[in-house]
């Protein structure tokens, strides 16, 4: 028997007995249950387990005509080198953090001549990422360490790089281009509050570093925090939770965003930024694309049950609801070219387009996604009828 909580009165009361009127409940925000019984409790955190993805990610070529559009807005540009030159290593050894434990990547090794070769090709490539291709910069820069992901589902290799000045360090990655990748970082970079740098050449992709705690290890050590402070993240995670369904960016668990910490005049700010975007409108389940469904992300879920009301929830969707309307109409050209790429190409398998296109009908209480037939239009259409007050006046 599932429980309403009440939060203004202090009382439970019976609500609803229904997986699918529960489940509607649980999008409108978490919040709305309650622990019952100490006995209970294992099967509301068995229900709020969340999805996992139902097969490994296969990444899609990118098209000619979106690499066109990448071009066109500067994200395309020849590399000297190629994803496939750095999986010529000779040998790894684990990485381990500061405690000694296993952080799922290895730090590889080449030969010799292998390492001045890359080492002087990953140099320029950091320097086309942050400087335009200033090659000035490159005197004082040294290749500290390559790192290699056996987790990912693009095995990325992570590049620590040094300034020889003041040993500053700084990270990028070198990943296998996926066009579902590439659509999710420019929704990202168009539509949340965040900007990302990223170039691809051929088969090959490279990211920047997204700086900020890892969302498990903030889960471990950071939520020892002020009642003014947990009602600040618990917010973010509102808005992060709203972003991520609008443009349906899925498998947004604690270990693929991270969170930004900024102090302030009382207390403190906090940013959630996604970090990985293989998951971009790939998966068939609904539940996929809200972080709120996650049970890692549990501990700030928690905190918003105990100090947010509904009408609260409810606030800071709108809030986030109406920025993103402001930067989607400051960039409605490039949205629609990006959409009209989108629209064409196929990211995901038909039998997750169709699933996702049922259940969204299905919450939206419509049939207008009946006529979508792939992801991209689906992302449209989601977009269009979550932001349909501020779209007035937009042709599409």
């Amino acid at each position: 028997m599932w429980y309403r909580f009440c939060s203004d009165t202090k009382i439970r009361i019976k609500c609803l007995d229904r997986f699918e009127d529960f489940d509607c409940c649980i999008e409108e925000w978490i919040i709305c249950i309650v622990l019952l019984d100490f006995a209970q409790t294992s099967e509301i955190i068995e229900f709020m387990k969340g999805d996992v993805p139902s097969r490994k990610k296969v990444p899609y070529k990118i098209s000619d005509e979106f690499m066109g559009y990448l071009k066109k807005y500067g994200r395309q540009h020849t590399l000297p080198l190629q994803y496939e030159d750095l999986n010529r290593f000779i040998s790894s050894v684990p990485l381990v953090d500061l405690k000694g434990e296993d952080t799922l990547w290895e730090t590889v090794y080449y030969t010799e001549s292998d390492t001045i070769e890359l080492h002087e090709a990953l140099r320029r490539i950091y320097a086309i990422l942050k400087t335009e291709g200033d090659y000035s910069v490159m005197e004082h820069l040294v290749i500290s360490r390559i790192d290699y992901c056996t987790f990912g589902n693009t095995r990325p290799f992570r590049v620590r790089i040094i300034n020889k000045i003041n040993d500053n360090y700084d990270h990028f990655y070198i990943k296998t281009a996926d066009a579902s990748r590439a659509y999710g970082l420019e929704l990202e970079h168009i539509l949340s509050p965040n900007r990302i740098t990223y170039l691809v050449d051929g088969n090959t992709l490279i990211e920047e570093h997204i700086a900020g705690i890892p969302g498990d290890d903030f889960m471990k050590n950071y939520t020892d925090i002020s009642a003014f402070n947990k009602i600040r993240i618990a917010k973010e995670f509102v808005k992060f939770n709203e972003r991520c369904f609008i443009r349906l960016l899925g498998d947004m668990r604690s270990y693929n965003y991270v969170v930004d910490i900024t102090p302030d005049i009382e207390g403190n700010q906090y940013r959630i930024r996604a970090i990985d975007f293989d998951q971009q409108s790939y998966e068939g389940r609904k539940s996929f694309y809200l972080p709120q469904y996650f049970k890692e992300n549990n501990p700030i879920i928690f905190m918003g049950m105990e100090h947010m009301e509904m009408k609260t929830v409810r606030q800071y969707q709108t809030e986030e609801r109406s920025l993103i309307a402001v930067r989607t109409k400051s960039s409605t050209v490039q949205l629609k070219n990006l959409f009209k790429n989108m629209i064409r190409d196929r990211i995901s398998y038909p039998e997750k387009v169709s699933q996702l296109r049922e259940e969204l009908a299905y919450h939206h209480k419509t049939d207008i996604f009946n006529y979508c037939d792939n992801m991209g239009e689906i992302v449209l259409t989601n977009l269009k009828l979550l932001l349909s007050r501020e779209f007035h006046g937009i042709s599409w």
